[in-house]
């Protein structure tokens, strides 16, 4: 972004925008949904508004699973969102109380992947239970639609996608962002548009008839019932008045 990120100067303000910026994607793999998108700094910040997003915009009855990277900050953010406060009793005794604390969700699994590599080549992908157990993560994978192993092969999948819809996050290319505040635009145009105006094939089901019918992430999730125009998406107003 402006600059690459070995040459942003750490005390000087003006690169606090520049140099690397990454997507935080909370993606629904079952419906090709992007649910939240955070464009930024790769910081614990940014990666719990993602999860807050999520949260926000999702029930967490109908959430079992949770699947990332091993970027660690997911862990905290995931806590701190999906997570119990608790407040420790009072003992009785001397002293200051214990602080209270998060206790991580009971409904819901999550586990990350981990990838061992030899040579610079992933030669084993095995998951890493963090909160709940093994045999609850496999319980959550039996239900699945999508995968019986966890993975993040669906959220890479969607990144290639963007790649192609948005020459910005090309590699070693010419069309790189040079303002940040346009980046994020278009980062946000380029993910939400897909969601209800381009038809997936493995989404696309036969009617009563035995047609094929095209479906966008939008429609597979039951938040619409036509592939939109970019026209419609953009003139929709954003914010709905009773």
């Amino acid at each position: 972004m402006g600059k690459k990120e070995k040459n942003c100067n750490p005390d000087d303000p003006a690169d606090d925008r520049l140099g690397d910026n990454w997507d935080h994607v909370a993606y629904d793999p079952e419906h090709r949904l992007v649910v939240a998108v955070v464009p930024g700094k790769r910081t614990a910040g940014n990666a719990e508004k993602a999860v807050g997003e999520f949260q926000k915009r999702t029930d967490d009855s109908r959430i079992i699973l949770i699947t990332s990277d091993e970027y660690k900050p997911y862990k905290t953010a995931v806590l701190n969102i999906y997570g119990k406060e608790t407040v420790p009793a009072r003992t009785g005794k001397p002293g200051r109380p214990a602080k209270p604390y998060m206790e991580p969700p009971e409904n819901i699994c999550y586990a990350t992947v981990h990838k061992t590599r030899e040579n610079g080549r992933v030669v084993k992908i095995e998951f890493r239970t963090v909160f709940g157990t093994d045999e609850s993560v496999r319980e959550a994978l039996a239900e699945s639609a999508v995968s019986s192993q966890v993975n993040t092969a669906f959220i890479e999948r969607n990144n290639g996608t963007d790649r192609n819809r948005n020459a910005r996050k090309v590699r070693k290319t010419c069309c790189f962002s040079k303002d940040r505040d346009i980046h994020e635009a278009v980062t946000y145009f380029t993910m939400y548009s897909c969601n209800f105006c381009w038809s997936v094939r493995t989404l696309r089901r036969k009617d009563e008839y035995g047609i094929w019918v095209s479906r966008t992430p939008a429609m597979a999730a039951g938040l619409t019932d036509h592939v939109w125009s970019l026209r419609e998406w953009i003139t929709y107003p954003a914010v709905q008045r009773e």
